[in-house]
């Protein structure tokens, strides 16, 4: 038998609503699988061996708003271990490493001669105000390790940012790393998602954003542009709250390109990339690449089938492949 078939598969997440719909499937197949908490979790570094035919890393960076803190560093080490036994491991340890650092993904898209937000990188509030002095404003004030928009405070003027800095106002995070990054305003009043799998274009979305939050979780979102309701089986009890709208989006052939060469080079299995027009100047500007990618709610009624499929399919592929 296969080894898939007389190992399970690990599914190691922490957040109780996001993956149900991946579980349903497993379940729909009779796939062998366990769930690890990285919150409270253990490894031996002598072992030979795993016990799991492979791992699909799901921690997220926001996981230290749920208590999660401990499972972040603890998951690098983790992954590497996996990574020395030779376990298929989807998103591993450079997929990690690039999804908790925003800085390493503004490093990628200079490397690969993207645009994106202009911004800064510091450790101190003391900078803070100088930096900004080379930005325009308004400004975000975001922490190198966020995930679901966690701290990201705008600011529309140096003063008030000044202030923020004087008074120890700026959460610069569980890293102590922080960006300074132009606010962009989006043309249309929204911006692109594009989840892809195995490194290949899966779909995307445009998120109409209201201006009133940074969560753009597209598994929060409960309504289509045109006003139709979305079963959402995956979703916190406060989605509804959001306001956001989805409708599926074909992007260009170079836009896609580009998603597929990011995910590529930072060794990301599944996730997505989010991007909008800057309306300044029409530019097309990325600015955030996730490793951690919710999928889209109710995906038949958004994009026109259920992305979990196809990631079951993948999960099958990679552990019978390996």
């Amino acid at each position: 038998m296969p080894n898939f078939r007389t190992k399970p598969f690990a599914i190691y997440h922490e957040h109780e609503h996001w993956f149900l719909p991946l579980f349903a499937e497993l379940d729909k197949r009779g796939l062998r699988y366990i769930r690890l908490d990285p919150r409270a979790h253990y490894y031996d570094p002598s072992e030979k061996e795993s016990r799991y035919s492979l791992v699909f890393n799901r921690m997220s960076p926001s996981a230290y708003l749920r208590g999660g803190l401990q499972g972040m560093f603890f998951t690098l080490s983790w992954l590497d271990h996996l990574e020395r036994l030779k376990v298929p491991v989807v998103n591993g340890l450079s997929a990690f490493t690039m999804e908790t650092s925003k800085a390493r993904q503004l490093n990628l898209l200079q490397s690969l001669g993207l645009d994106f937000p202009r911004a800064i990188v510091t450790n101190h509030a003391s900078w803070v105000p100088k930096v900004a002095e080379e930005l325009r404003f308004p400004v975000v004030f975001k922490a190198n390790i966020g995930g679901s928009g966690a701290g990201i405070v705008r600011f529309d003027s140096l003063e008030s940012l000044a202030g923020a800095a004087a008074s120890g106002g700026l959460d610069f995070g569980v890293d102590h790393t922080a960006l300074v990054q132009e606010y962009v305003p989006a043309r249309g009043g929204y911006i692109v998602r594009v989840e892809l799998l195995g490194g290949k274009f899966l779909y995307a979305i445009k998120v109409f954003i209201t201006g009133d939050t940074f969560n753009l979780c597209p598994a929060d979102i409960c309504q289509r542009a045109d006003g139709v309701e979305l079963q959402r089986s995956a979703c916190p009890i406060d989605a509804p709250k959001t306001g956001l709208k989805v409708e599926a989006f074909q992007p260009s052939p170079e836009i896609v390109e580009a998603c597929e060469r990011i995910m590529q080079q930072a060794g990301i299995d599944v996730g997505g990339i989010e991007l909008m027009i800057d309306d300044r100047d029409g530019t097309v500007v990325y600015y955030d690449i996730n490793a951690l990618s919710n999928f889209v709610a109710d995906g038949i009624n958004v994009v026109g089938f259920d992305p979990f499929v196809k990631l079951v399919d993948y999960l099958e592929s990679r552990a019978s492949s390996a």
